[in-house]
């Protein structure tokens, strides 16, 4: 073995963009890197805090937002990694350095001589002739360490260091419990006729997953959504879909190691604790001044509104899937929440003839990149080139450059589509290296990634994508869009690094192409005819694009109900939690709750990721992109100028402006949730 082998790490990395060498990074690199990141990081602070003269601007506030540079650099790689190709080795190292990050972290935002000189510039913001740009790092800089616990007494910053250390290894545990939980469940059928109602899709992905664990004659289910979703909408033995929800439902609530209820009650505590340390009243009144909603009076106005509006339309929705239950199972049949995508597929496919199978050969995976990188290219001229030369974490993902419209270079994009056992579930953006400008003026371009959990390709089949699948890669390119575009001086306020309410609109606005003609139109091919998608396929996707609308948003609605529950106590939580979770958000259910199932346990939104106090963002963002989305059907859903100025406003600025300005810029008027309302035909 060679021991004298350089530290990826810490070296230029001499790749195309200067992109991560996944190829060359190995697991005992990133300890020691991580390490020298926090001694180069603290010999930066102590610079700035050593400096003898009078605190600056520059001197302080840049100083400080260009340190840290090797550390972010390492843990960037490693916690992005931790989602999406983790292992037993990097869990036991991320548990490790959780603690001594979380110190490092602390010994900054805790720092008084650091502090005091941040004071003493913004104490002197006014007469100082900053940019709006430099006054926006200014103020983020200043209330970031307010809200750190820079202004707390020596005895409430020992306190407060203990309780963030905690807080750090407890979310980290949460998210490991669940990812285990999820690959630790196996549903295994032997007998051909358990198999029934199952498309033919489902059967070949179930059997291809056995063979890969090397069993043959039999057919694996699992919790991840690839396969836990079609079983749920077209297994026709209830017995089975029963297990298979009750499964999922009850993860991390079970006897063993991975429980995560006891987690629960200390994070949402901590939290609490943390916030009122810090002089507020409770954790979401904490986070919410830092959020467009501002209070959780206004969020609760939100998700109340939305209850009042879609709840008599979500009791009929539910009431017309339970009627046609009642007609093959009998007048006593009690429409249970494992029934419910069963014969709501059923009532979809005889009201409008369209289930997600027949779709699915018109949705390929690699017609449907075309589609919505082409969407991409009409709307703002920008182009994806596929690049070998740039080195990827897992041979599943593809990396892409992006060029802008007069032919730059803009960004390098990964995508990551098909789930497998070291990738957490669900979908989501991120980036491995954030978009500045240096004092040269030299503009460093951003490098996104996009992860999913998409059906994946089997031996006789590409992958074959559902309409919803469809959906989602819209909205998580959305976010990478406003990655993509970023165009800002400091790396802290670019792409999406902007009130957490306002991050969805970029994402949300793309699904809404999703039912429109002419972009489905582009792409939508038979993978093996080649034929178009026909225009009466369309016209049923179009037409049953609000089924069950009313339904979908009081889940989320439920969601948000469940989150600001959480963090809006006041006292300790103390209680059960399966208990208080089914009495938050009663009001916004629609079918019965088995006593044995429980969200929060294993809700990584609201406790292991960063939407805590926050879930009702997504229908907050949903006003926002509704009515901003009408501006396009009123000019054209591919107009140009649109798009540009889409762009201009929102999607290159970043957080250097308060959101709503950005807002009101593009649209020329705040927004009104008429928009949401007539798209989901509740309102004419």
């Amino acid at each position: 073995m060679n021991t004298h082998r350089e530290n990826p790490f810490l070296h230029a990395y001499g790749t195309p963009h200067e992109t991560v060498p996944f190829n060359r990074i190995e697991l005992n690199d990133y300890e020691p890197a991580i390490r020298e990141g926090m001694n180069e990081e603290d010999r930066e602070i102590e610079r700035i805090t050593d400096n003898t003269e009078p605190p600056t601007f520059e001197n302080t506030i840049l100083a400080l937002e260009n340190s840290g540079a090797l550390l972010e650099r390492v843990t960037t790689v490693f916690f992005n990694l931790m989602s999406a190709e983790t292992c037993d080795e990097m869990d036991a190292l991320a548990e490790k350095m959780m603690p001594e990050l979380s110190e490092h972290s602390n010994n900054i935002s805790l720092n008084p001589k650091l502090f005091s000189r941040i004071k003493q510039v913004y104490a002197q913001k006014e007469s100082l002739k900053l940019t709006a740009e430099e006054e926006q790092l200014l103020q983020k800089t200043y209330d970031g360490f307010m809200r750190n616990g820079a202004d707390l007494s020596d005895s409430d910053k020992e306190i407060y260091r203990k309780l963030s250390a905690e807080l750090s290894s407890l979310t980290l545990k949460f998210a490991q419990n669940h990812l285990k939980e999820t690959n630790s469940f196996e549903l295994v059928l032997t007998d051909k006729n358990e198999l029934e109602g199952l498309p033919e899709s489902t059967v070949e992905a179930a059997r291809h997953a056995t063979e890969e664990k090397g069993k043959k004659d039999c057919w694996m289910f699992t919790l991840q959504a690839p396969s836990y979703v079609p079983f749920m909408k077209y297994s026709a033995k209830r017995g089975l879909r029963k297990k298979l929800y009750m499964a999922y439902n009850t993860q991390c609530t079970h006897a063993n190691e991975y429980n995560n209820t006891e987690i629960v009650k200390r994070i949402v505590n901590i939290r609490m604790e943390m916030a009122q340390l810090l002089g507020f009243k409770d954790f979401a009144d904490y986070v919410l001044r830092k959020r467009m909603a501002e209070n959780s009076g206004n969020v609760y106005k939100l998700l109340n509104d939305l209850l009042d509006a879609y709840s008599p339309a979500a009791r009929k929705e539910v009431e017309e899937v339970e009627k046609l239950a009642r007609e093959t199972e009998g007048e006593n049949f009690i429409l249970m929440p494992w029934d419910f995508s069963y014969y709501a597929e059923k009532l979809k496919d005889r009201k409008y003839s369209l289930n997600d199978e027949e779709l699915r050969p018109y949705f390929e995976l690699g017609k449907v990149k075309q589609g919505v990188f082409g969407l991409a290219t009409r709307l703002y001229g920008i182009t994806f080139k596929e690049n070998k030369e740039i080195p990827v974490y897992h041979p599943d993902v593809q990396a892409y450059e992006v060029y802008d419209k007069d032919g730059s270079y803009l960004a390098v994009l990964y995508a990551d589509f098909h789930p497998r056992a070291g990738k957490r579930s669900g979908a989501w953006m991120t980036s491995y290296k954030e978009q500045w400008t240096d004092a040269e003026g030299n503009n460093s371009r951003p490098h996104v990634s996009i992860t999913t959990n998409f059906t994946k390709p089997t031996s006789d089949r590409p992958a074959l994508l559902t309409f919803s699948e469809v959906t989602t890669f819209l909205h998580e390119f959305g976010h990478a869009l406003h990655g993509i575009f970023a165009n800002t001086r400091f790396k802290s306020m670019s792409g999406t690094n902007v009130y957490w309410d306002f991050v969805e609109l970029p994402s949300q606005i793309m699904e809404n192409f999703a039912t429109e003609k002419e972009f489905l139109s582009t792409f939508a091919r038979h993978y093996v005819t080649g034929e178009p998608i026909p225009e009466e396929l369309i016209r049923r996707i179009i037409d049953s694009s609000n089924f069950n609308a009313a339904y979908a948003c009081l889940r989320q609605v439920s969601f948000g109900l469940l989150d600001m529950a959480w963090y809006t106590r006041t006292s300790p939580f103390e209680g059960d939690v399966k208990a208080y979770e089914k009495e938050s958000w009663t009001k916004a259910q629609t079918l019965p709750q088995p006593d044995e199932t429980c969200m929060s346990v294993q809700f990584g939104h609201i406790m292991s990721g960063g939407y805590a106090a926050g879930y009702y963002s997504y229908k907050w963002a949903e006003v926002l992109d509704a009515d901003a989305f009408s501006l396009f059907q009123e000019k054209g859903i591919f107009n140009s100028k649109v798009a540009q100025s889409f762009r201009d406003c929102i999607l290159s600025k970043g957080g250097t402006e308060h959101p709503m300005t950005l807002y009101k810029r593009f649209r020329g008027q705040g927004p009104t949730i008429d928009a949401l309302l007539r798209r989901n035909g509740i309102k004419q």
